[in-house]
This record gives C-alpha cells, structure tokens and sequence, in this order.
C-alpha cells in the first residue's frame, strides 16, 4: 500500500494497520519529510505580501501526511513495539528533529511569519487565529529562529542528541521491565495473595513453559504482589528489581542517559537566552516561572508533611505492633497500608473487584459520559486493529452526528511500555467546509481475564480508567478550527484537569450505580462499600501528596537549575529528596534512571502540573456537587468552556468562564484531609 496516502479508503479514514508493513515506515517518514519541505518551499517562495492565510495558516496546514504517519508510528512504538519499531525510531527520531529545525531556522520562512506578527494589532483576527499566530511565532523565537548561523548549527546538534537519547533511556527502560520475571515454585511461599493473582501468575508461567507461579514488573503482577504478598523477603526481592531499572551499571544502565539529557537541556535553554531548562518550559505554562513551581511544592508540602509523618508514624506503629517490624522499609508501605486501611475502614480491594467487570466500568464510563455530553459509544468491528485486545467504537452525539473514533487497549503485554496513557492517531480540526473528527485512545495496564475469571479491576485500577477517558473525552470533544490547538494541545499545567476531574465520579453514588454491579451475580454495589471508598478516598493522602511532590521536587532539580557539575546521579537524587523522604533510601534503587516521565515523555519541569492540576480538578467538581454531579448546566459549560475550546485561549481565561472565578486550593486541601485540625 502508499502509506503516504493517509487519505486511507477505510472506514472513516481509519488507520490500516494489517496493511502497513514495518519496511514501509522508513521510506514513508522520507516521502513525507520531503512532501513537506516543498510545501514549505511554497510559502517561502511565493511573492505575495505575507498574510495570515498565505503564511500562518498555510505553515498550520502543511505536513499533515508526516504527523498521520508519526502518530500511527510511535503510538505502536509505545503500545505495540517491537526490535525492528525500535530500530526504524532510532532511525527516524534524528530525520524528524531535523526536519523540525529546518523549519524554525528557516530565515525567508521566519521572516514572513515575524511580517505578520508584527502586524498582529492591524488584522481583524478571532482569538483563535490570534492564539495561533502568537504560537507559531513563539515556535520559530523559542527554537532558535534568532541565532546567528553558528548558534543555530549548534542547536541542531543538540536537538538530534536529545532525540536520541529519549529514544535510548526509554528503550533501556523497557528492557529493563521485561527482562526480569520472579519464579516461585512453592505455593506457601505466596500466602496472602488473592486467588485471581495467584491464578494470573500460574497461567503466565504456563505461557512461558514454567513450573510455578511468574511475577514481572508489570504494575498487574508488580502491585498486588507488594499490596498482599505476606512474604516480607520476596516483596524485597521484587522492589529492589523494580527501584534499580537501569541502575545496574552494565549496557542498559540509563545513568549517563539522565546526565546527558539534563545538561544538553540546560545547554540549549542557555543558547535560546533562559536562565534553565524550566524557565524555558514554564514561560509556555500556567505557572509561568520555576519560583511559582517551586512556591506551589513548598507550600503543598508543608501542609501535607505534618499529616504525612503522623501516617507515616502510625503506620510504622502498626506494622510493629503487627509483625514486629522494628523500621518500616519501602517494600512494607503497600503491604501494611492495605491491612490498616482494611482495619479501618473494613474495606478490602479484593472484595471491590467483584463489582468492577472491566467491560462494566468501560460501560460505566460511557453512560457517565452520556448524562454529561449526551454522547453515545458503540462498538464496531469494521475497523482495523494494531492487536487482536483492542477494543474500537463509534461515538456520536444527541443528534447522531459522528464525534469521535475511540480506541481502548487495557491489557499488557511485552511490546507495551508499562503505565497508562491516552493518545490520537488522527486529530480534530477544519479545513474549508471539511469538519475532520479525532481518532482517540486510550492504553492501559490492566489484570487480563484468566481461565476462570474476567478482568476484574482494582479501584485504583477504575479511577485510572476513568482518568484517561477523562483524557479521551477532552481529545473526543474537541471543536477548534486548528490541529495545534485542538484537544488536548493545551499548557501542559492545565492538560490534566479534565482526567482529573473525571475520577471524581468513581466515588460518587449516583454513578457507581450505573455500573457497580457483581460480575456474578449482578447484584449492585452496597451502598455501604460506596460510602467507605468515600471515606477511605483521603486515606494516607498526607503521604501520597508528599511522595507526588518528592517526584516534582526531583523534576525541578533536574531541570531547574544549572547541572553541569552533577556527577552522581543518586547522590543528587537523595539531595532532592531530602525534605519529602519518609522511608530509609535502598542503596540500590534510584527513581531517575527510570523516571520516564521527565527523561522520555513531555513532563520535564512539569511534574508538577498533576497536583497544580488537582488543585483545579477539586475546585471545579466542587461546582458540580454544589449543583448536582450530572447537573447538564454545569456538564455544558464545562464541555463548552473547557473540553471543546483545546488551547485557543488561556487556560485561566477558560477555567473561570466555566467557574467564574480563579482556582482555590481549599477544595482540594478539604478533600485530602489536609487543611489543619
């Protein structure tokens, strides 16, 4: 087939993904590369006055077959990966950097964009086309467009390197998890864990031609192993091989990976004028400067450390009193939180799973979607798939009218990298009198069905859900005339309220009774279990806040200040840890060598944007409990205000049409328990 045709003959432009031969990507990323550069060559060579629509809207438009073809490539480099995906990434990353730099050090090209800019305040523009001048501009500024030549070669050079490495550190990575496996022959050996777990263990071992019960990093295995396992000397064993990915000091060691990135960071923040890396970052964020950042985690953690060390304090209390255990250690946390939570609350995650089918709470989800939106999902099997587990469906809306094509992939497997997350193979925009709808997914990690049980999930694993369609709803509803500022493509401190904010409903009533039911027996929920997850939902959150703002602090020592002289990556991290830590550091363990996040995905000095994010996600559902949690008013402000505008106006302008009035941290201070006693 012509991949460089992305105009596929499939239903509804669908990508096909049976027909893409791996040999094909490479030659189609070059067909592409080069399609574009003459697009390019058509906006810099014309000799007309450069105009918003010969020029920005032109540049807006070009290169769409290289973005098809990039997010059908390295959506499957992330989902469904293999040696030959990874080799063709190693290859194409640098082509595409390269490619990127040739147009924002392009000087003619620059030049008629800057003629424009600087009429800006002449033009009768909508907001719209305002935001995407000034995005297009500060593309070309923030890149690199004012250098002298030299400069620009060595900014070259730096972008290639960075490409690479990312590439690099997320391939060591993912090694990494797939390379260990813990083999346990003895079933005492494994008291405490749930029979589904047990179940899911013995059935991989068999999958692999093995004798036992297999355990792998992969957070199904990982995590209810440390949540139930009994045996304090295995939950060692498997969390010291979780915290040490990439810190063994042998081929996939990511040691100078993280070294390297940090400094050619830091490297190109100072050859574009910025004081760091963060600097750069949050001049485009809500936050704006690394100080905010940095006074937003401070004043978080002084309000959560008190609470923080009081759970830390009794649980170490409990733990005692319990096994014995004289110092609590990071592979005890999962293990003795789970038993004083069920104490407590007598709530035990295992006897929630029952009602959580993955095929209700996915129906779930879709009925909560349809009070708020009106929206309707259904599943059809005339489209292409990249693996046989992937679920696809049509959503429409009130009027019948296509929205959305939305993929769902929720079990994990070797060529997936590990976490969740939600993506898009195909945007949302117009282009004449052609409204083009997204191609939307979600990817998770979730417990597969064994011989004798469907997926049944964790509540964790439900609100996880429930956040990335939040994700889906936000790429779903989109309604902007342009790709760059449609869906999700928004600051990345504001990105995660809407998957944030849809959490909020796996713990409300009303909700869970539309999908809640036992797998087996189809009985509802109780409604007493309904009200111990609401009052277990602040357990620990002292300590969960202060472990998400250990990772932000982490991020902003990394990229907040000057790094050249960091040598010891472990040394610097225990330095950024030191006013968060709880529990004894293990020697062998060091979170930033497999920090993906910061080192491979986009959150460099922007972790911090998930609590900035809650901080908004609590104030904004307060507006929905005020008035009812499926209250349409609310639901159609929030649609119309925030999940359809993506990013043609400034988030805060945005947030308080919907709230009308800023954010304030007390809702979500009230929610977590931690405003003071």
């Amino acid at each position: 087939m012509n991949i460089l045709d992305t105009h596929f003959n499939t239903p509804y432009n669908t990508a096909p993904f049976s027909k893409i031969k791996d040999t094909d990507y490479l030659p189609a990323f070059k067909a592409a590369i080069d399609s574009a550069k003459l697009e390019i060559d058509a906006i810099t060579n014309t000799d007309e006055e450069p105009s918003f629509e010969n020029t920005i809207e032109a540049l807006e438009f070009t290169g769409q077959q290289l973005d098809r073809i990039s997010n059908i490539f390295f959506n499957l480099n992330s989902a469904e990966t293999s040696d030959i995906i990874q080799k063709i990434a190693q290859e194409v990353s640098p082509l595409i950097t390269e490619f990127g730099n040739d147009i924002t050090l392009n000087e003619a090209l620059f030049k008629k964009v800057k003629a424009v800019y600087d009429r800006k305040d002449t033009l009768e523009l909508t907001t719209e086309q305002h935001t995407l001048l000034d995005k297009k501009y500060k593309s070309f500024a923030r890149n690199g467009a004012n250098l002298s030549d030299d400069k620009k070669q060595e900014l070259r050079a730096i972008d290639k390197q960075l490409s690479q490495l990312k590439l690099t550190f997320g391939e060591n990575v993912l090694a990494e998890t797939n390379n260990f496996e813990m083999l346990v022959s003895n079933e005492d050996e494994l008291s405490g864990l749930p029979e589904g777990v047990l179940e899911a263990a013995k059935q991989l071992a068999e999958s692999k031609d093995k004798e036992g019960w297999l355990f792998t990093l992969d957070y199904p295995s990982y995590i209810p192993f440390m949540t139930y396992a009994d045996n304090r000397a295995l939950r060692k064993k498997l969390a010291i091989a979780a915290g040490k990915k990439a810190f063994k000091g042998d081929a996939l060691d990511n040691q100078n990976n993280v070294l390297q990135i940090a400094k050619l960071r830091f490297e190109r923040a100072q050859l574009l004028g910025y004081k760091t890396h963060a600097h750069f970052v949050l001049e485009e964020r809500m936050a704006k400067t690394p100080q905010k950042v940095e006074d937003f985690l401070e004043e978080l953690l002084v309000k959560a450390k008190p609470a923080a060390l009081r759970e830390f304090k009794e649980l170490q209390e409990f733990a005692h009193t319990l096994d014995g255990i004289d110092q609590l250690e990071k592979w005890d946390s999962a293990y003795y939180a789970e038993k004083l939570k069920q104490e407590r609350f007598d709530l035990d995650d295992e006897k929630l799973k029952p009602y959580f089918k993955l095929e209700n709470v996915i129906d779930g989800s879709f009925k909560v979607a349809q009070k708020l939106f009106g929206l309707a999902f259904e599943e059809i099997t005339t489209i292409d798939k990249y693996h046989k587990d992937v679920l696809t469906y049509k959503v429409t809306d009130a009027n019948g009218e296509l929205v959305a094509i939305f993929y769902a992939d929720f079990f994990p497997r070797a060529g997936k990298r590990n976490g969740a997350w939600m993506t898009s193979y195909k945007p949302q925009f117009v282009k004449g009198d052609k409204h083009e709808r997204p191609h939307i997914s979600i990817v998770c990690n979730f417990t597969k069905p064994t011989k004798t049980k469907p997926s049944l999930l964790t509540f964790n694993e439900v609100t996880t859900l429930f956040h990335e369609f939040g994700h889906a709803l936000h790429g779903m509803l989109a309604n902007t005339t342009y790709p760059s500022l449609s869906g999700t493509s928004v600051f990345w401190d504001f990105v995660e309220l809407p998957s944030q904010i849809f959490e909020n409903w796996c713990y409300e009533k009303e909700a869970l009774e539309l999908f809640a039911t036992h797998y087996q027996t189809g009985e509802l929920i109780p409604m007493d279990l309904v009200q111990k997850i609401k009052d277990s939902a602040a357990f620990h959150e002292g300590m969960q806040t202060l472990r998400q703002l250990s990772f932000g602090l982490l991020d902003m020592s990394w990229h907040g200040i000057d790094p050249t002289s960091i040598t010891d990556v472990k040394a610097h991290e225990l330095k950024a840890f030191e006013g968060s830590q709880l529990f004894p550091d293990v020697k062998e363990n060091c979170m930033s060598t497999s920090f993906s996040h910061i080192f491979q995905g986009g959150y460099s000095s922007g972790y911090y944007s998930y609590k900035w994010a809650e901080v908004l996600d609590a104030d904004a559902f307060e507006f929905f409990k005020e008035k009812g949690i499926f209250n349409k008013e609310v639901a159609t402000k929030f649609m119309e205000h925030v999940l359809s505008q993506g990013g043609i106006e400034d988030p805060m302008v945005l947030y308080k049409r919907f709230r009308g009035k800023e954010p304030q941290p007390d809702a979500l201070l009230k929610r977590a328990g931690l405003l003071e006693r």
